[in-house]
Parts: structure tokens; sequence; C-alpha cells
């Protein structure tokens, strides 16, 4: 058998991809094992690290607030927005910053030419344009570039946390938390000292944040505290009924009535569409359809749902009744707790606390 040339090049070109993605994988490995070991990293960031995620996030978020309400008093939550920061990594300063948090030697060497000497192409109706150099970015798709992301990212939350603000980061969304206590009359002058920091940090980082786009969530907001609150880079910030938070909609009660609703109809719509292809589709095949489009809305974040009324999380159940009943083949007003047992299915009540003890055991 003879092997044609651009045959053998695009062999070799699928077996070097293949060994750099185990190099980046084992490399990565011993990178994220250092930080562990030397508390290279923020605690409150979750983005791509075991045992962290966005539910982690929002859990630690909502329970500040709800403790803070508890006491009487309110909290301040800032959603910042920043725009492409992947692509805006500066190369010498993460190289900088992989230094400092204690990466030497050759293995500094090593992780300075896998940023270095990347070029890139725009090719559009078979044509090519000329190659340019890369010198800012992480490599997308490469398996490295969200920890490398969070090395160059990490300082931030030091900074917020210094003003005594909290700070919570999933990748590059960054909320920052702000308790009042009772009877406050004013919003604190290191809150603005706070966001002047973060500004000139991100600025200083080569990332773009975007004061229009950021958002203002206030439970528990005092009337007269409204006319205190400090521009953001020349922008007014106004605080919203409603924000979203790394998919979820979040109200300034916290009741989550706005996530439930959303995502009721989402699903619902799904369901309706699930239910024209049911006669054409295998049972295996529905059930697959379902839970990608309907019971991971469900369970997505539903950890927040913990100690709501049965009133409040009654949309949520009825989605969960209907995708039940369509899945088992039976009729709108079949009983629902059988077909439950029979698709090994948990009530939605039963999906959040377990939820709860899976967060639990991994905490």
């Amino acid at each position: 058998m003879t092997v044609k040339a651009s045959q053998r090049t695009k062999l070799i070109g699928r077996k070097s991809t293949h060994l750099s993605k185990v190099i980046e994988r084992t490399v990565a490995g011993q990178l994220q094992q250092f930080l562990d070991e030397t508390a290279g990293l923020d605690p409150f960031q979750s983005g791509f690290r075991s045992g962290h995620g966005t539910e982690t996030v929002l859990v630690a978020i909502t329970d500040e607030i709800r403790r803070q309400l508890d006491r009487g008093g309110s909290a301040l939550l800032v959603l910042l927005d920043l725009t492409a920061a992947f692509d805006t990594v500066d190369h010498d300063l993460l190289i900088h910053r992989l230094a400092m948090s204690g990466v030497r030697g050759l293995a500094l060497k090593w992780l300075n030419s896998f940023l270095q000497d990347r070029r890139q192409r725009v090719e559009w109706l078979g044509q090519s344009s000329e190659s340019s150099c890369l010198c800012c970015g992480v490599p997308q798709g490469a398996i490295l570039s969200p920890l490398l992301f969070n090395i160059y990212f990490r300082l931030l939350a030091g900074l917020v946390w210094s003003f005594g603000i909290e700070c919570y980061q999933y990748a590059d969304d960054t909320q920052l938390l702000l308790h009042l206590e009772p009877g406050t009359t004013t919003i604190p002058e290191n809150f603005k000292l706070c966001l002047e920091a973060v500004m000139s940090w991100l600025q200083a980082s080569r990332l773009k944040v975007n004061p229009a786009k950021t958002e203002i969530l206030w439970p528990g907001q005092p009337p007269e505290l409204i006319q205190s609150l400090p521009d953001f880079d020349g922008e007014v910030l106004v605080p919203s009924a409603t924000v979203k938070s790394l998919g979820v909609v979040l109200d300034s009660s916290l009741t989550m009535e706005a996530q439930i609703t959303a995502i009721s109809k989402q699903a619902f719509f799904h369901l309706r569409q699930a239910r024209k292809l049911a006669s054409y589709l295998s049972t295996e095949a529905l059930a697959m359809v379902i839970h990608t489009t309907v019971t991971t809305r469900l369970d997505y974040c539903n950890a927040l749902y913990a100690g709501l009324l049965k009133t409040k999380t009654q949309k949520i159940r009825m989605v969960q009744n209907a995708a039940a009943r369509l899945l088992a083949g039976s009729s709108i007003r079949s009983h629902i707790t059988p077909i439950l047992k029979q698709l090994h299915w948990l009530p939605i009540e039963h999906r959040i606390s377990y939820k709860i003890l899976i967060l639990t055991f991994k905490a």
C-alpha cells in the first residue's frame, strides 16, 4: 500500500496534535497540583477547578446575602462585565505572574515557549490572509488555557478583599459583594476606592471592563441610599430588579421566582418540540432528548431552591411531571407518583435535597 505525501502529512499532523494534548494535560495536572499545594489560587476562584463550579459560586453568594438580610442589613452585589478577557491576556505579564506564583526554571521556560511564536490567519471563501503574530491571549481550545487565565487573573480577588469587600469569581466572571449593616446611612468610601482600584488593575492587566454593562443587585436596599452610589468609570450605577449571574436569574428578594419562571418557559417549549417527535423516536432516544433539553435545566443550580415553599417550586414540578408523562407515554391525568417510580426519577424536592447532599459531601 502506497501512502501519498499529503496523507502522510495529515497523519503526522494528527499524531502531533494528539501528543501535544497529552503533554498539555500532564503539565496542567502538575501545575494544578503545585498551585493547590502552595495555595497559589484564590479560594473563591471557582472556574475550571475540581470541586468548584458555577453552583458553588452562586450558593456562596446567595448564602452570604441571606445571612446579611437575616441580620437586618442589606447587601450590594456588583457583577462586572469583561470583554474578551481570554483574548487580551498579555503574555509578558502572564509569565511574570507565573514566576510570582513560584513557577521557575525549566517549567517557566516551557510555558513561555508554549505561548510564544503563535500565529493566526483568516480563511474565507477559499482565500487566506497573511498570518500575523499573536502577542496576547491564551490559546483557544488548549487544555492549559483556563488554568493560565486563572493565574493571570488571581491577584484581582486579593485586591478586592483588601478593601473589606468580598470577591467571587468563575473564570473571568467577577462579582463583588459589599455588606451594609443595619442603620447604614451612606455607602462606605472604601467601596468607591475599591471600584477605582479594580478599574486601574484591569487596565494595567490589559483587560477591558464594560462599565455600561456592569449590573447591580441590592437585596434589602434602603431607599435613602440609592443616591449615594458612586460612579464606575463615569457610568452611573443603578440597581436592577433582576440580574443574570452565571446563567441564573437572581431577584432582589432572592425568591428565585424569575429564575423558575424562565426555566419553566424554556423547558415547556422543548417539551412541546419533543412531543412532536415522540412517535418517531425510541424510548431511549426520547429519554436522551428530554434529559438534554429539560431535566438539565431543572437540575442546574437547583441547590438555590432549598428552603423555598412548595408553592414557589410548583412550576418546575409541573415541568417534571409533564416530562415524565411524555416519556412514559401516559395521559396528562395519570397519577404521577407511580410514573416517577417507574422512571427512577426523584421528585423535585428530593432532587434539591440530593444536590445539597452532593455539595456537602464534596466540600
